[in-house]
């Protein structure tokens, strides 16, 4: 029989370089908005994005895809997405739908998008820097890719941006530099406009999901032929650009470098009874690509024959042959032992080359007799061998039902307990999971790929952050002409402990939750290397009073890059919890957290720069940072924004409307704050006096009164507008219980506008998550 010689593998390939892979982590956003609702629906996105994602897909990207989103499902999906591209070698964004520039500032439009006043654009619309500056913060190496330059179709021309009125101009998207290390691909050059095309795709989508599956080609090489192509396709009526600052090497198609294949065998031989089956396994690619088989060397006394012609040294034939192949040994002389080694070599059809030694054991003379009258039981022992290991690793597949698999802590090994190692067996994936990747310790696999049953106790799964569904994974196991089925359910599952202290917002955080210490304990021992545990035990701790044990905990998270952590240290710095307050402790933190992406220091570092709070003042960087945490969904920078819109503070002239606008997005997004942003479906609230963005035209500014207490405990003071923590434990989970009274009220303003006092319940300065007025004195009512 068949079987791997390991002493003689160690001789033969003694001196061979070996190298270490690894399988790189790289994700994908594809985007395309067809329906619109209050202009013109497009032909084609909805067709672009499912092209677009199966071609990343086959390429081994774990895929995010949208289509028709909201503002609110954009926001969502696009924070699911930004966590998974946490630490990622490759991010990569594909956008299909309206897009056009404003002042040389790029907008993606979302289906809801109504662009009817001024403020809409800052509210409604995807600020395409915004997206890539997030992506800098996350990945390695950063794509984005639009096909979205088109004229504004809305009737009104004038957006507010910043701190000022533009009029929009020109046509299409603007120019966009990127930072080291990213492509930005525009479907046509800059201030011109890309088509529709005539069939189902765009000429640009079409080019690029046909081109980007050239394996091995580096991303600015597909580029050009994407170009060509669609320079073809409209006759020279649009030409794709795109600017590319790549330090890096970046394949989107990557092709495995050698068909797999055991690299030596040894099969004990009879001579002298005619042409002898050599049951040489089919080699395996990871694609399922083609192969073929030549012959280096060959036995200097034996002749090889397939299908009853003779097979020379150097000769090639097609890899799925080579279990036909029979060698012809004359009958020896010598009684003894004779050894003759076959060393052949298999090459796919993209360069990859493995190399293959057969060892030959041939028995002559009575001995070799001997052999040949068991060779024919040993053969049929052989099939009847494998056909039992096809049925037990099936039946041993089947068995394992339903395999929960954590989110979030990387590639989980399924330990499907695979009962047999036999190189002649191999499995063809039949049905890839539908969202999620699916990798081996040195490569990523795709839907086509094929494994070898030596390789199937180490397959990894990594679930899609924000995927709940139970998902099916199959195989079609193989050993010649018979093969066998076998399916598994894997379900994604999210951590006890990010269910007990997961952080709303937290862009590496995967679920927000409420309360147990001992969950993030067990998480913290369980996966030490994911940093998020580290942090949510912090949490945790410090909900439950344990201060110094949840600083080292949240110090231990923010040392490892966790930003979310550094922004908790801000806040505790800025607060004074257990030590003095520190606002420019507090400050530095929070700017630190606003470099790695995380919207809460964003509208922290903000306030304080806009308002000059520890800090030399900078309106404009404030209110940049401001509007950049607002795009994120950050309710509290919402409210910040519509107070200094309504008021007009350091330079930013007053806008009733654009506070409004504001106002209405904060609302629409409260019930959204408190849910599973960044993990599975949202756990809904119970919320009181729903107030419906139509029904408020008029914004009021009212002193909002202390409830009575009862002997309040003393509170040490707090500098105002800084950023709190949005959760300290107790019922309400992620949100604080109401320390004031609100209210809602249509009427005209007031004209006495007093700021809003802190309140004496919580100690928490005015303008935060913290109480029922969700910001300075704008009177709203929160879900509970």
């Amino acid at each position: 029989m068949l079987r791997c010689c390991a002493f003689l593998a160690a001789l033969i390939l003694v001196g061979f370089a070996t190298f270490e892979a690894h399988a790189d982590r790289r994700v994908a956003f594809v985007i395309g908005n067809s329906q619109y609702r209050n202009i013109p629906a497009l032909k084609n996105p909805d067709t672009d994005a499912k092209d677009v994602s199966k071609t990343f897909r086959l390429a081994g990207f774990d895929v995010f895809v949208a289509k028709d989103v909201t503002k609110l499902q954009f926001e969502e999906q696009f924070r699911n997405y930004l966590a998974a591209a946490d630490g990622a070698d490759l991010a990569v964004v594909y956008y299909s739908g309206h897009g056009f520039q404003i002042g040389g500032v790029n907008f993606l439009i979302p289906v809801d998008a109504s662009l009817k006043q001024a403020a809409d654009i800052e509210v409604q619309a995807i600020k395409l820097d915004d997206m890539l500056e997030q992506l800098r913060s996350k990945s390695k190496i950063q794509i984005i890719i639009l096909d979205a330059c088109r004229n504004n179709p809305f009737p009104r021309k004038d957006y507010w941006l910043r701190d000022q009125l533009i009029t929009a101009s020109g046509t299409g998207l603007a120019e966009v530099k990127s930072s080291q290390n990213a492509l930005i691909a525009f479907a046509t050059g800059p201030d011109a406009i890309a088509y529709d095309g005539t069939g189902n795709a765009s000429p640009f989508s079409s080019a690029f999901s046909r081109r980007a599956l050239a394996p091995n080609q580096e991303i600015r090489a597909v580029m050009a032929a994407v170009r060509r192509d669609v320079v073809a396709a409209t006759k020279g009526k649009q030409v794709p650009w795109e600017n590319s600052s790549l330090i890096d090497e970046v394949v989107l198609m990557h092709r495995a470098n050698k068909p797999a294949l055991p690299p030596v065998l040894e099969r004990v031989v009879p001579s002298g009874i005619g042409p002898v089956a050599l049951d040489l396994p089919t080699p395996v690619t990871v694609d399922g690509s083609a192969v073929t088989v030549s012959f280096e060397t060959l036995p200097a006394l034996a002749g090889l024959v397939l299908d009853g012609k003779p097979v020379a040294e150097g000769d090639q034939i097609a890899g799925n042959d080579l279990p036909r192949l029979l060698i012809d040994l004359p009958k020896a002389s010598d009684t003894q032992e004779q050894v003759e080694t076959l060393a052949y070599a298999t090459h796919d059809e993209w360069g990859g080359v493995s190399q293959g030694i057969l060892v030959l054991r041939i028995k002559g003379g009575a001995e070799g007799q001997q052999s040949a009258a068991s060779l024919k039981a040993e053969q049929k022992q052989l099939m009847v061998e494998r056909g039992l290991h096809i049925t037990g690793a099936a039946e041993a597949i089947q068995k394992k039902s339903k395999l929960s698999v954590p989110v979030g802590v990387g590639p989980v090994p399924l330990n499907l307990d695979f009962p047999t190692g036999d190189p002649g067996i191999s499995l063809k994936l039949a049905s890839y999971p539908a969202t999620g990747t699916l990798s081996l310790p040195d490569r990523t696999l795709s839907p086509d790929s094929t494994i070898l049953a030596n390789e199937i106790d180490k397959l990894r799964y990594e679930p899609q952050i924000g995927a709940a569904a139970p998902l099916e994974l199959g195989f079609q196991i193989r050993a010649g002409k018979a093969s066998k089925p076998a399916t598994v359910k894997l379900s994604p599952s999210v951590d006890p402990c990010d269910r007990a202290a997961g952080a709303p917002l937290d862009l590496q955080g995967v679920a927000p939750g409420r309360g147990a210490i001992e969950a993030c304990e067990a998480a913290v021992k369980a996966y030490p290397n994911v940093v998020r545990f580290r942090y949510e035990l912090g949490r945790a701790l410090l909900a439950a009073g344990k201060v110094d044990e949840a600083r080292k905990a949240i110090q231990e998270a923010a040392d490892k890059g966790h930003a979310r952590a550094v922004f908790e240290l801000a806040y505790m710095a800025a607060s004074a919890t257990s030590t003095a307050a520190d606002v420019t402790k507090a400050n530095g933190l929070y700017a630190q957290a606003a470099d790695q992406g995380d919207p809460a220091a964003m509208a922290a570092w903000g306030r304080a720069l806009f308002n000059g709070v520890g800090v030399e003042p900078n309106p404009r960087k404030g209110l940049d940072l401001l509007l950049k945490s607002a795009a994120m969904g950050h309710i509290s920078a919402m409210n910040d924004l519509a107070l200094i819109f309504q008021e007009g503070r350091n330079g930013v002239p007053a806008d009733p409307a654009r506070a409004l606008a504001f106002l209405k997005a904060s609302m629409e997004r409260q019930e959204v704050y408190s849910m599973s942003i960044l993990g599975l479906a949202g756990r809904r609230f119970q919320t009181a006096a729903v107030c419906k963005p139509k029904v408020i035209t008029k914004i009021r500014v009212i002193r909002a009164p202390a409830p009575p207490m009862i002997t309040p405990p003393p509170v040490k003071p707090v500098p105002p507008l800084i950023e709190p923590a949005p959760w300290r434990g107790g019922s309400s989970g992620d949100r604080p219980s109401p320390s004031r009274q609100s209210s809602t009220d249509d009427s005209t303003p007031d004209s006495d506008t007093p700021d809003t006092p802190d309140s004496p319940a919580t100690g928490e300065p005015p303008g935060t998550d913290a109480s029922t007025t969700g910001f300075g004195g704008i009177s709203t009512v929160r879900g509970g």
